[in-house]
């Protein structure tokens, strides 16, 4: 399979990865609901914003929770069991939504589809995981990024399309693309849980996370991408207020907006083919500071140029953290936690989209648009500080974890 995606420079990589690498693209294609969620509730079943608000709160909740669920469970039932629970689920879960009509109704479902919908994100992290040596781990989660991007880039396009002629068809378009990924993982892909693990008795959750606490190294990493993904979220909350403050138009923003998911085909598969040979975390504090300049630059631009300059700045950083964060919990986790800690890592980040759009809109709303900004480039100076000052500890860790440190990635 490989061989015919050459310009991904796959060699190396198994045909378990691409067949996953394949379903993330099925799925994403019809990534429907989501985007158009509070469109279907504010307009065929008539909520009022606050209710439909509330609603999509719902279904974040419900991907935080299935984030730390998905993660144990991946590591306690295997990989394969929950990627396939999480696909089969989540289209009736879809399904049921779209065809409900009371509020109770909705609420349910909608809970019960954030849960079931991101429930397998840690188990495929962590079948990478297993499927992947350390040195290769930043081009599989580069390209499977990619793949998301190029799905999402796509899939609302789509939607629209289809909500002009019935709001349902998002919710059967959507089922039956995830569904295909479960019968992706059903017929091709053979559990990848390390043979070490069967018949060991697994701790239980309440001691499996007070161990945890005893990982400084993957707590402080975990803050860190919290902060990165708090500001990352002010591009899709505070950022269009602030350029329609400027004058400029709901198009403008979308068209800037558009320069990010164009900037990450373009320069995603590049940036993954390099990032093996990057210093993980070198790498990560660059990020942050092109994170925090990006998002610092609105303080001092009012055009439509200016904030594109912005856009794409603050995109080179999503490129480079999204490539090497994912390699680095990879790295860290016992052979027996691998799930769970990509689930800890997974739920920073649905915090920080719960989070970031309540904090950045008081900033702005009490401080202004300038106290905001210039938060965010503290923030990325920060966040470059925070990484470089981790390499030590992290390398020393993984050496302790994996007893091989000759075979330690670039840190």
């Amino acid at each position: 399979m490989s061989a015919r995606i050459g310009f991904l420079q796959g060699a190396g990589l198994p045909k378990t990865f691409w067949l996953l690498w394949a379903g993330t693209i099925v799925n994403r294609l019809g990534g429907f609901v989501v985007p158009f969620l509070t469109l279907y509730l504010t307009g065929p079943r008539g909520l009022p914003v606050s209710q439909a608000a509330l609603m999509v709160s719902l279904f974040g909740g419900g991907s935080f929770v299935a984030s730390l669920v998905g993660g144990d469970l991946a590591d306690r039932l295997g990989r394969r069991p929950v990627m396939l629970l999480s696909f089969l689920a989540a289209p009736a879960a879809m399904l049921a939504v779209g065809l409900a009509h009371s509020v109770t109704l909705i609420a349910v479902g909608t809970l019960v589809l954030g849960f079931f919908t991101d429930l397998y994100r840690p188990a495929v992290s962590a079948a990478i995981t297993d499927l992947v040596p350390a040195a290769d781990r930043p081009r599989a989660f580069g390209y499977l990024y990619w793949a998301i991007n190029v799905g999402a880039a796509i899939a609302p396009a789509a939607a629209g399309l289809l909500a002009r002629t019935n709001y349902l068809l998002l919710f059967v378009g959507d089922a039956l693309t995830t569904f295909l990924f479960g019968l992706i993982v059903l017929w091709g892909v053979r559990e990848t849980r390390p043979v070490e693990l069967e018949g060991r008795a697994s701790l239980p959750l309440g001691d499996r996370a007070r161990a945890l606490w005893a990982e400084p190294v993957l707590l402080a990493f975990t803050g860190l991408a919290l902060l990165f993904g708090t500001v990352y979220a002010q591009g899709h909350v505070t950022l269009p207020v602030d350029m329609s403050a400027h004058g400029l138009t709901p198009e403008q923003y979308g068209l800037a907006v558009a320069l990010n998911g164009a900037l990450i085909v373009v320069l995603g598969i590049p940036a993954s083919n390099a990032a093996p040979r990057w210093p993980r975390f070198g790498a990560l504090a660059i990020a942050g500071l092109l994170l925090g300049i990006g998002f610092g630059l609105p303080a001092f631009v009012t055009t439509f140029g200016g904030y594109c300059l912005s856009v794409g700045i603050w995109t080179l950083g999503e490129i480079l953290g999204a490539t090497i964060a994912p390699s680095v919990v990879a790295d860290l986790a016992p052979v027996d936690k691998r799930g769970l800690y990509q689930g800890v890592f997974g739920a920073a980040w649905g915090l920080a989209f719960f989070a970031g759009p309540v904090l950045g809109g008081w900033i702005y709303q009490a401080r202004g648009a300038t106290a905001l900004w210039l938060s965010c480039l503290l923030v990325g100076v920060a966040l470059f500080a925070g990484y470089l000052a981790m390499a030590p500890a992290a390398r020393r860790r993984m050496a302790v974890v994996h007893s091989q440190p000759e075979a330690a990635p670039p840190y």
